[in-house]
């Protein structure tokens, strides 16, 4: 059987082509803030001392971290679906430590720890930001 060239140069053409990836699920972009108010924010760099399961709650995580003040500092967050607690001792996170403290299932949650969400082939996921361990607790990111 004879071969059709321009067939046959098509489909390679065709299979050599960059596939398109699939587009990221955009994310509406929220208000513009003036920048004083970025610069109240206080993100700090925590070592996670111990963490632990909230007794009767599914989705939180108590934290406790060394911020560098010398005094524990306790945070709690919704992360219990993503991270079991035994996986995050001894990391280095971001958390935001100017908040008021916050109640949550009764006890006290002194700031929030920074994370990104975002979806894989359909499925929310969330990400711990870590820094590396060679940062001190209490590094302020600016």
């Amino acid at each position: 059987p004879r071969i059709d060239m321009e067939k046959e140069l098509a489909e390679l053409e065709a299979a050599a082509a960059p596939k398109e990836e699939p587009q990221e699920e955009s994310v509406p972009a929220k208000a513009p803030i003036a920048f004083p108010d970025f610069e109240k924010v206080e993100f700090t760099v925590c070592k996670v001392l111990a963490c632990e399961k909230v007794e009767k709650s599914d989705k939180l995580l108590c934290f406790t971290l060394n911020d560098g003040t010398g005094t524990n500092r306790q945070i709690l967050s919704g992360i219990a679906k993503y991270y079991k607690p035994e996986e995050l001792v001894g990391k280095t996170c971001i958390a935001i430590t100017n908040l008021p403290p916050r109640k949550m299932m009764g006890i006290d949650s002194c700031g929030m720890i920074i994370s990104a969400i975002h979806h894989e082939e359909g499925v929310e996921k969330l990400h711990c930001l870590m820094v590396d361990d060679h940062i001190p607790a209490g590094a302020k990111l600016y």
